[in-house]
């Protein structure tokens, strides 16, 4: 994406965000149609979570999936793929409608969802969640409260895997999407689950991205 388009997203972000609207900018976003202003949209999975599947070599025979924040279907579309029974939500009414013009013939059940008033029967639901770049999109102030409502999904022996853009605590918080740091991360611990890999890199795209991508378990 260039300077051009994000400053574009950047904008609709903090219109909302000026209007103690923090979630509503998503919609105005999607709605515009234009997937080239869309920060996180390229149209293909997450090559970090293929990286990931691929090397844990996941058996999905019979795993209920979650996707956070799916967008407009890439990864909810690969998880499905790979054999999860998989369930993809987005605050976005057009995301959603988006996703079932793509696939049509989709497995994924697709739903118009808010993450902080998600259905109570999702808790303890899903063998895996798949939470990827939603944190990073929301201000800090709503994080520890979404990472909350997201450790609450996961069904016992589950698996979590987050994928962020990350910053130490004394870098700048810069703009929208905000990295984490990994002190934040530590709600998921506090909620129930048990780390069991933190990878810090960076991603080479450019320009190059820190980046967290963290696996948790509840027992």
């Amino acid at each position: 994406m260039n300077d051009a388009h994000r400053k574009i997203a950047r904008e609709i972000a903090q219109k909302y965000l000026s209007a103690g609207d923090p979630l509503g900018w998503f919609e105005d976003l999607y709605s515009r149609g234009d997937v080239s202003i869309i920060p996180w949209a390229d149209l293909v999975p997450n090559p970090h979570l293929v990286a990931w599947l691929d090397q844990h070599q996941v058996s999905a025979q019979g795993q209920k999936a979650l996707k956070v924040g799916c967008g407009l279907g890439d990864d909810a579309e690969e998880l499905s793929r790979r054999g999860f029974d998989t369930t993809a939500f987005d605050i976005s009414k057009t995301a959603i409608a988006w996703c079932h013009r793509r696939f049509p013939e989709t497995k994924v059940k697709y739903l118009v969802a808010d993450l902080f008033e998600a259905p109570s029967d999702w808790n303890g639901k899903f063998d895996f969640v798949l939470e990827s770049y939603t944190l990073q999109q929301l201000p800090p102030n709503l994080r520890g409260h979404a990472m909350r409502r997201i450790a609450a999904f996961i069904a016992p022996g589950g698996t979590l895997l987050v994928i962020a853009r990350g910053r130490e605590p004394t870098d700048p918080e810069g703009k929208m999407p905000w990295p984490l740091i990994r002190q934040e991360l530590n709600t998921f611990t506090r909620n129930g689950l048990r780390e069991i890999s933190f990878e810090d890199y960076v991603d080479r795209e450019d320009p190059s991205v820190r980046r967290f991508r963290v696996t948790y378990e509840l027992e």
